[in-house]
């Protein structure tokens, strides 16, 4: 085993470990880290339940956490480390973060059985629009690109 598998290994027993203690504690069994140089920045457990918010999943609490620990809103040169294989939210949320990379332990169909519907997302993702349950719509008005336009037009924007 290399360096980095051995390490890698080492995060996701604690991924797991985080997971399995959050359950203890009311929550859900994902957990995560990020890391940057070999160092844990942040943890992360999922809060859907006990903050009633949809979008805390233990992926976006870590990275949540890793920016403000690191005082940025970009973690490149940061590996997403998870208990499970991050659900299409959370992995946009790290590309959009520009981590380096992503390691899982559990895949989306683990989590399927288990009743979680990351399976049933990333299926739903690769069929048309226009067969979804939940309707997904673009209604073009006149001004539109206004808020586009506006931000290319901002010369002290921060990319990102």
């Amino acid at each position: 085993m290399t360096t980095t598998e051995t390490a890698e290994s080492a995060w996701l027993t604690e991924c797991v470990r985080l997971a399995a203690k959050n359950v203890k504690e009311g929550g859900g069994p994902f957990g995560a880290l990020i890391v940057r140089d070999g160092e844990i920045v942040a943890t992360g457990v999922n809060r859907v339940t006990p903050d009633l918010d949809p979008t805390a999943h233990a992926e976006v609490v870590a990275i949540r956490a890793a920016c403000q620990a690191l005082g940025t809103f970009k973690l490149d040169g940061c590996v997403l480390v998870s208990s499970c294989e991050p659900c299409p939210m959370c992995l946009a949320s790290s590309l959009w973060a520009r981590v380096d990379r992503v390691v899982y332990a559990a895949d989306r169909h683990d989590a399927a059985k288990a009743g979680f519907d990351d399976l049933a997302f990333y299926d739903l993702f690769s069929t048309p629009r226009h067969t979804w349950a939940v309707p997904v719509t673009q209604v073009s008005i006149e001004n539109g690109f206004t808020p586009f336009a506006t931000w290319l037009d901002q010369p002290d924007r921060i990319d990102y």
